[in-house]
């Protein structure tokens, strides 16, 4: 009997084709959070993809772009609100709902790749202020479309804080209310499931000043 020729390392069979791109940023997500960013190598990610680091390098000029990649598909995945409808009769209701949604979402999916990322801050500052721009203006659009779904009952004026001119202002103000607080305790090693049980009381807080502070500054 004919022993099977094991496939080369990097050139996977038929049956395990696939999207070459999608296992390689798949691999490199698994050791970026898994050894850090300056541990994990190209021939690591190679091997576990798998693909010839000359199909990587077709795909990503190098190791940093690669890693903005595995943020940047990372945020995609958490800003893609499509089919999403918050929950609620009252806009408060709705608002809470997205707020939930938003931050269950970050905490449960980012929070590996978030440590990452600020390990490297110090020495690939570039890196880390591209990622993080990035993920805000990914973030922002994203809430922006939906607090204007959300609000569209609202009374609107050019000036006001849901207008076109100041949607995405307001959408940066909702998510730094509701979502760096628990992203920091969370960094600082409070669970998930500790933070839920706080989820509710603490949205309804936030999105209450968020929505008193919007009146107040409604122009009269």
């Amino acid at each position: 009997m004919m022993k099977k020729k094991s496939p080369k390392r990097g050139r996977p069979p038929k049956d395990l084709a696939g999207d070459v791109q999608t296992r390689i940023l798949d691999a490199a997500e698994h050791l970026f959070l898994q050894n850090g960013y300056r541990s994990a190598s190209i021939d690591e990610i190679s091997e576990m993809a798998p693909a010839s680091k000359p199909t990587i390098y077709a795909h990503f000029p190098g190791k940093e772009a690669l890693f903005a990649a595995v943020v940047s598909r990372k945020i995609n995945g958490l800003t893609r609100f499509e089919g999403f409808t918050p929950e609620g009769r009252t806009i408060q209701d709705k608002l809470m709902s997205l707020g939930a949604t938003i931050v269950e979402n970050f905490i449960e999916e980012s929070l590996g790749m978030v440590r990452a990322t600020i390990a490297e801050a110090d020495r690939f500052p570039e890196l880390s202020r591209n990622v993080g721009d990035a993920g805000r203006d990914r973030s922002v659009k994203a809430v922006s479309r939906l607090l204007s779904e959300a609000t569209q009952k609202l009374a609107r004026t050019p000036k006001g804080p849901f207008g076109d001119k100041r949607s995405l202002a307001t959408a940066q103000i909702f998510l730094d209310l509701i979502l760096l607080p628990m992203l920091f305790r969370s960094l600082l090693g409070e669970t998930p499931k500790d933070l839920k049980k706080e989820l509710p009381t603490f949205m309804r807080e936030r999105v209450g000043f968020f929505l008193a502070a919007c009146e107040a500054d409604w122009p009269h």
